[in-house]
């Protein structure tokens, strides 16, 4: 049985969508006979923070989840990662070899109270990712706190990135990667290389799976980002940023990479003695700002003298615990250098948006009436 074949059948946990809390999380740890509480701590509104330990092994690493709390993606990767080290009967040689090699801290939700509000800040409207130098809020000083105690060999700063983010070859960014900087110069120091270099070994076995939608991040160095003051303390961090895949608006193919990648992070997949070459990594491209949701080409409106392109990206709103997708004008130009992850000809007809005939930039798209037939696009 392939890794493929077996993560559809016995390693893809029953979470699925894009909200994600605790209520979601703890049965699974519970019932999981490989995983110890190592502690848990509480957020700013005093919920419970679990820190679990899996393994034993001397390699040390510390891992965190829904930092932003409307990024869940690797939070249910992380979730089909645990089932695959619970279960009892495929592969049980690697994960021996990766119980007694490693020793996984990990906070599945470091902000839950972002998480159950689908926010990107916590609950005193603070982004914890420009929160590491401060460390004015709870979960932040819990994560310093966790990073001093454990004192991990590597770190793993796991995110979501939006549908905004392509590369050159006009392909959509479905994971990204950064080994973040130790100061402002970029410098390429030992700890970089470390991360670096496993980025490299992920990134080699997903081109598998999205051949060209691999992509890293800009390596600007803020000392307010986790991932950089941790990398400057010396510690090899990679910063994870699950992204878009084709018509995957809930990330359940995207969740999936993440899996594999993670197996051949943890030698799970691979030969852990292979040396790892980080000059490879400077050969990902750099993600671009090169997507829209939806784009209208050749469209006739009214204040228009020429025919044009609407950009529509979806807002994410939480509407009776469900995520729904708000279509919302964003720009009206020739939109040359972007791609839609949709793209709808209009064959120059004149349009009109929510039955009016000039286009509002922000505003929520219900209908396109085609002017002069009966064609009309219904956004539901």
């Amino acid at each position: 049985m392939t890794i493929e074949e077996a993560y559809q059948s016995y390693f893809l946990a029953p979470v699925k969508g894009r909200y994600i809390t605790l209520k979601d999380v703890m049965p699974l740890i519970k019932n999981n006979s490989e995983i110890v509480i190592y502690k848990t701590v509480v957020s700013e509104k005093g919920k419970e923070i679990p820190v679990l330990k899996i393994g034993n092994g001397a390699k040390k690493v510390l891992a965190w989840s829904q930092m932003h709390g409307n990024e869940s993606t690797t939070t249910k990767a992380v979730l089909d990662f645990l089932k695959f080290i619970d279960q009892k009967e495929l592969f049980q040689k690697e994960k021996k070899h990766f119980l007694s090699t490693y020793t996984l801290y990990l906070v599945p939700i470091l902000n839950p109270d972002g998480a159950e509000a689908y926010t990107r800040e916590n609950a005193n409207k603070v982004d914890l990712n420009r929160d590491a130098l401060n460390l004015t809020q709870k979960e932040s000083q819990h994560l310093h706190d966790l990073f001093n105690e454990i004192k991990p060999a590597l770190c793993l700063n796991l995110h979501d990135q939006r549908t905004i983010y392509g590369l050159d070859n006009n392909k959509t960014a479905t994971i990204s990667f950064l080994a973040p900087s130790a100061d402002k110069d970029r410098t390429i120091t030992k700890a970089r290389q470390t991360a670096m270099g496993l980025i490299v070994k992920m990134s080699n076995v997903l081109q598998k799976y999205i051949p060209g939608q691999i992509g890293r991040y800009d390596d600007s160095f803020n000392i307010n980002c986790v991932g950089d003051r941790f990398t400057a303390s010396g510690v090899p961090t990679i910063l994870f940023e699950a992204g878009h895949y084709q018509n995957d608006y809930q990330r359940e193919k995207t969740r999936e990479y993440i899996f594999y990648a993670f197996l051949e992070l943890f030698d799970i997949t691979s030969e852990g003695n292979k040396a790892l070459d980080y000059n490879g990594y400077f050969g990902i491209p750099e993600n671009k700002k090169n997507f829209w949701d939806i784009i209208l080409r050749n469209a006739q409106v009214e204040q228009e003298k020429d025919s044009v392109s609407i950009a529509i990206q979806y807002k994410e709103e939480l509407i009776n615990k469900k995520i729904q997708l708000i279509p919302i004008i964003k720009e009206v130009s020739g939109l040359m250098n972007y791609n839609g992850h949709k793209e709808i000809d209009l064959c120059y007809e004149e349009i009109l948006i929510n039955s009016q005939q000039k286009v509002v930039i922000n505003e929520e798209v219900l209908t396109i009436h085609y002017k002069n037939n009966a064609k009309e696009i219904i956004f539901q």
